[in-house]
């Protein structure tokens, strides 16, 4: 049992050691590796730097420098290097001063020289066999020792951690793309908060009306910070986001966090029923019209998702209204969260395009997946007809049709402003356009930056999803 421990252990350090020089070689994980622990980077770079004095290497290096110099080597590079750049020079008609050209000519030889000597360097060394002392070979070196990890484990905790996630594809993907999301979300704060503060309209003036004087307009800069220069008022709002406190609007003088917290639910919760509604009909009128291409039924569903494709959703919602509400009168005409009847004509609307889009887009996909060839080689193999399509078309042509569900879904859920007018909802779309005309800044950033939390978590499903239902993902994953 403890043979089995050791080889294990020894298994684990192996692993360790090579997931970090695999980090060395990427730029981005580089910095990190070396920020996250450097503690132990420092023990190892002193390591290594005396490791170099020591070893035999130095002199290798030095002797074949003295070599090459011997050989005349450098002196034909350079000569060769000049007739290069003075050539140059006389076909482009330029003038160039003598010693500026063999300045020029010096760098570009001193580079080829130290190319080369590097080459000599590495045939020599896998000649006989050896190594070159490197910083990663270094830490591989002193990982192998026990007391080295249990020493340097508490302070590059971090750094070990780094490593794990990204000895982990599956991790690693996950993590690299939330990291893409805080960028993302950043980015759209910094965005909206910079077109909002240079925007010609005045809150102050807007908010109090035309006959508020002069010190009454400093005073409402001054109680909400619109007084101070924009890198402060910048930070106050990225660290409002961070804290999840953006401090009080504008207007009514409300908690923005506990206003979108009240609103956000709304939009959320219409936007997955109609993404979910939409999915289950279109899926198999898109699968129906693959397998039947140019048919009765692929003419008319397509026919139908061209449609809804090109009605636009205002106008959709008013029809609604005055046929179901007013002249029916089966349906209310405006959202009642108490009432599961009003929920039904928001849904519609808001699913209609979604419902094409993802009918089109699996027609498309499904039909081409299946004339390839691996397809007729199951029909081939003599696999029912059925179980050809759900088994290996379906899946291989789920890819776009995801995309295209995220897509939509992201559309809808910072899109529905229009439908939530239609329909009186008070959802954060509807917020975000009634805060836009004064400009709330505080109420309008918070909209927007959640509702792009929102999306870019959904942006991130989408990519797990990916991974789960194409194997070729998951491959690269596993390589990268």
């Amino acid at each position: 049992m403890t043979g089995q421990t050791v080889v294990t252990g020894s298994r684990l350090v192996d692993r360790i050691g090579n997931i970090y020089s695999k980090m060395l070689l990427h730029p981005a994980y580089r910095f990190l590796l070396l920020l996250a622990g450097a503690p132990v980077n420092v023990i190892v770079g002193i390591v290594y730097l005396y490791g170099r004095k020591r070893k035999a290497h130095q002199e290798l290096h030095r002797s074949l420098e003295r070599k090459l110099l011997e050989s005349g080597y450098r002196d034909r590079i350079l000569t060769e290097t000049k007739e290069q750049l003075t050539r140059k020079h006389h076909f482009f008609n330029q003038q160039v001063d003598q010693k500026q050209l063999e300045h020029e000519a010096e760098r570009i030889t001193a580079e080829k020289f130290k190319e080369a000597l590097q080459r000599q360097v590495e045939a020599h060394l896998e000649q006989h066999h050896e190594t070159q002392v490197t910083f990663a070979e270094t830490f591989r070196m002193l990982i192998q020792n026990p007391a080295f990890l249990a020493v340097t484990f508490l302070p590059g905790i971090l750094m070990y951690a780094l490593i794990g996630i990204y000895g982990n594809a599956y991790l690693k993907y996950i993590v690299e793309r939330l990291v893409m999301t805080v960028l993302v979300i950043f980015g759209v704060a910094f965005l909206v908060f910079t077109i909002l503060y240079i925007s010609p309209m005045e809150p102050a003036a807007n908010i109090l009306g035309e006959t508020a004087t002069v010190e009454q307009i400093a005073a409402f800069k001054k109680l909400y910070g619109l007084d101070q220069p924009y890198l402060v008022q910048l930070w106050d709002t990225l660290r409002g986001i961070l804290t999840f406190d953006l401090g009080k609007s504008f207007a009514g003088n409300e908690e923005v966090t506990t206003a979108i917290a009240n609103k956000f639910p709304v939009t959320l919760t219409l936007t997955v029923i109609s993404t979910i509604v939409a999915v289950l009909i279109a899926l198999p009128i898109g699968i129906i019209s693959a397998t039947r291409p140019n048919s009765f039924f692929d003419y008319t569903f397509m026919f139908i998702a061209l449609l809804g494709l090109s009605i636009p959703n205002f106008w959709q919602g008013l029809i609604f209204i005055l046929n179901f509400s007013i002249k029916l009168q089966w349906l209310p005409a405006t959202y009642n969260p108490g009432n599961g009847l009003s929920m039904i004509m928001p849904v519609i609307v808001l699913g209609t395009g979604l419902t094409a889009a993802v009918a089109r887009m699996t027609r498309s996909s499904t039909l081409e997946v299946i004339h390839e060839d691996y397809i007729t080689t199951a029909k081939a193999k003599g696999l029912s007809r059925r179980r050809v399509l759900w088994r290996h078309a379906v899946g291989n042509a789920l890819i776009p049709i995801i995309t295209v569900i995220g897509l939509q879904f992201g559309g809808m859920l910072g899109g529905s402003a229009v439908t939530e007018k239609v329909f009186n909802i008070n959802g954060i779309g509807s917020y975000i356009v009634d805060k836009q005309f004064i400009p709330d800044i505080p109420a309008i950033i918070g909209g927007v930056v959640y509702t792009a939390i929102a999306i870019s978590i959904v942006n991130v499903v989408i990519d797990i999803l990916y991974a789960f239902f194409d194997p070729r993902i998951r491959s690269k994953m596993k390589q990268y």
